[in-house]
């Protein structure tokens, strides 16, 4: 730990001194005042993106926020397009809209879906109530920010991951940046996508619709996907003091597989689709639709926020069998708020609590070519946990905050097999009860108002979701009884942007007890689950970006800005018995990112990118087998005009390189099956067109 102390000492030493040196070697310069239509100053129940970024900033730990508005030149098919440029998040692509996402080593291994993050959309939880979920109902186009909160500093949302929780915000017409907005991309690989947003307000009543339709025939063979997402939301004013809002979604997932392959197969046939997914005409086809509320009281010494969610969720899903499943994700979620004097001291502090719940009927059938043969599973999977957490900041010193903080849980997972079927005759009850407390201490010093320096030390408790517990087995699903995993983690770190450099830097280590580890049984087969004994993760994250040069070729304030993530991770087994010291396989030691961006006062822009992994992962947990490492070159260009028009054009993966985007964990690959790899897209080219105009707004009478 210590290596890593210095290291970011050195950061950020590095990061005063450019910005000083950019002070004393060029002389201040008057440019034209630009006066920018900032959207609306959000309402109770819709914080805008400024309001959203203060309130983050006065974490004492490592969060990140987005402004989508930063993304709307860029062709963002998936959530990897919305956080590749956040430090400590970890993105890698599979195809489609089907990716890893990974922070701080959260879901190391898990090669579907999301495991160890919290995902939620306008503050209330996306995932199914076992912490299981996918990212394919979250609608880059449909976001106005994004909050990454990572590991325990995502308390404020009661999560208790180790990886923490990020949060989809979506617009309303009060925090929309224009009122109506239309958007048309497409290019390589029979891509094509269009977008609509319109809304409007009158007097009490705001609303807001988007709409997406998606369409894409994929790089690889049988990887053609449709998407079709819908979100909205309808705001009522009953008093100046109380406000109601209510959120509608609806979602269409056809997404064909094209399964994992050998390493020699990904980076020489890279377009093929595994023999599996084709005979068994794999797929994930989803029918969501969800309705949540959030009803807001201003309480003159505090604010309450009640947040109340359903969602229903079909999924039929072509795999190693015909997985079935039809559910229901609901809960109710009260959340205190105040900022008030205690002993003539600042003080904020946030007491909620949470039920969340949710029903699953799971069926499994022999796969025939993609419909359902021989019923071979019918059960019932049933998750509810009870939570309850607080968190408080005292300001000891006008710039120096205590953060103290727990949450209390109680996570219950039930199993029944129905049984009374020829490959499965007995029927069969399971359940296991997992029970936490998690604490948290932190500092936070403000020397400046657009800098913090932080540290903390937090415990995460990871519960197993059915993936887990109910495991194939010799094609017999069986409840395998885990333990949850466990961590403490300690951080220091600092963010903050002055004139000509803004940074994001974080050093962070986390012990872990029982970790919950996959590895692959058979390429078109679930993986299995088990619990590690000690491990450790540990790395740096790191965001910096420092404005180079202005007045390149005009007066007017043109500018060449340079930006570099790197994500330093090292996560390892402490003493295991059977792998020692060993890596933990699955994510790269170093990732890398730079990007250098000219922009003209025109709205002209161009930005070449170079995405760097020097050594590839171990593939296996006896570290014998590496993923190669890759670089790849990007390209963005395009204009943003000032009467609503905006025009870009990205290429991806210019050099056409041939590598690993992602692979599935096995234990050893000396005598495992390791056709597990997901190869990267070739070159793609794409182009956009967006149109935001504004309509008259009757001004509300509040």
């Amino acid at each position: 730990m210590s290596r890593l102390v210095t290291l970011g000492s050195a950061v950020l030493l590095g990061s005063v001194a450019v910005e000083g040196h950019a002070q004393a070697q060029t002389p201040p310069v008057q440019v034209p005042e630009i006066v920018v239509n900032a959207p609306g100053s959000g309402t109770l129940t819709a914080a805008t993106a400024e309001q959203i970024r203060a309130i983050m900033n006065r974490n004492a730990g490592s969060v990140g926020f987005i402004d989508s508005e930063t993304l709307k030149t860029r062709y963002t098919n998936n959530l990897r397009d919305v956080l590749k440029d956040s430090p400590g998040v970890l993105t890698q692509e599979r195809y489609g809209q089907e990716l890893r996402v990974s922070v701080r080593g959260s879901g190391i291994s898990r090669a579907f879906h999301t495991r160890g993050v919290e995902i939620l959309q306008d503050g209330m939880p996306f995932n199914f109530a076992d912490g299981s979920g996918d990212y394919y109902q979250v609608d880059p186009l449909a976001l106005r920010a994004t909050e990454i909160y990572k590991g325990g500093n995502g308390l404020a949302y009661g999560s208790s991951y180790l990886g923490g929780a990020i949060n989809f915000i979506t617009p309303t017409a009060h925090t929309a940046v224009a009122p109506h907005m239309l958007r048309i991309d497409g290019g390589s690989f029979g891509t094509w996508r269009a977008n609509a947003q319109t809304s409007g307000i009158w007097d009490k009543v705001d609303a807001l619709a988007n709409l997406t339709v998606s369409h894409s025939d994929g790089y690889r063979d049988h990887a053609r996907q449709q998407y079709e997402h819908f979100n909205g939301n309808i705001g009522y004013r009953l008093s100046p003091d109380v406000e109601t809002r209510f959120f509608l979604g609806a979602y269409r997932t056809d997404q064909k597989l094209p399964g994992a392959l050998t390493l020699s197969d990904a980076l020489n046939n890279p377009r093929m689709a595994s023999a599996a997914a084709i005979a068994g005409d794999q797929a994930r086809n989803v029918r969501a639709e969800r309705v949540a509320n959030r009803t807001t009281f201003n309480l003159g010494t505090g604010r309450l926020d009640v947040d109340s969610w359903f969602m229903h969720k079909n999924l039929y899903h072509p795999i190693f069998q015909v997985l079935d499943q039809d559910g229901f994700t609901y809960g109710i979620a009260p959340r205190y708020t105040a900022d008030w004097s205690l002993a003539g001291f600042r003080n904020e502090t946030i007491v909620g609590t949470r039920f969340f719940g949710g029903n699953n009927n799971a069926r499994q059938f022999v796969n025939i070519a993609g419909g359902r043969g021989a019923q071979t599973l019918n059960a019932r999977q049933d998750a509810y946990n009870y939570e309850a957490y607080v968190e408080n900041r005292f300001y000891f010193l006008d710039d120096v905050a205590l953060m103290t903080g727990a949450k209390a849980l109680r996570n219950e997972r039930r199993y029944k097999d129905f049984g009374g079927l020829p490959a499965n005759p007995l029927a069969k009850t399971d359940s296991a009860v997992y029970d936490g407390f998690n604490p948290k201490l932190g500092l936070l010093w403000t020397p400046k108002p657009d800098v913090q320096v932080f540290a903390d030390i937090t415990r995460s408790l990871d519960t197993p979701d059915f993936t887990d517990l109910a495991q194939t087995v010799a094609a017999t699903t069986r409840f395998v009884p885990l333990s949850a995993q466990k961590a403490w983690t300690a951080e220091i770190g600092s963010r903050g942007r002055t004139e000509r450099v803004s940074w994001d830097v974080t050093l962070y280590r986390s012990q872990v007890r029982d970790e919950l580890l996959q590895f692959t049984v058979d390429p078109s087969t679930p993986a299995s689950t088990f619990n590690a004994g000690r491990t450790i993760h540990q790395g740096v994250e790191l965001g910096i970006s420092v404005e180079l040069a202005r007045n390149l070729f005009t007066s007017a304030g043109d500018t060449l800005k340079v930006s570099q993530l790197w994500n330093y991770s090292d996560f390892r087994f402490d003493g295991d018995r059977q792998y020692g010291n060993n890596r933990i396989a699955g994510v790269p030691e170093h990732v890398l990112r730079t990007t250098v961006t000219y922009r003209h006062p025109s709205g002209f822009y161009i930005a070449p990118s170079l995405d760097w992994v020097p050594t590839g992962a171990f593939v296996d947990y006896a570290n014998t087998l590496r993923s190669p490492g890759y670089t790849l070159l990007g390209l963005q260009t395009g204009i943003d005009m000032d009467n609503g028009w905006l025009f870009y054009v990205e290429g991806r993966n210019l050099t056409d390189r041939r590598a690993i985007a992602d692979f599935g964990t096995v234990t050893d690959a000396r005598t495992a099956n390791t056709a597990v790899f997901y190869p990267v897209n070739g070159r793609g080219i794409y182009a956009g067109l967006r149109y935001a105009f504004d309509a008259p707004r009757r001004t509300s009478s509040r």
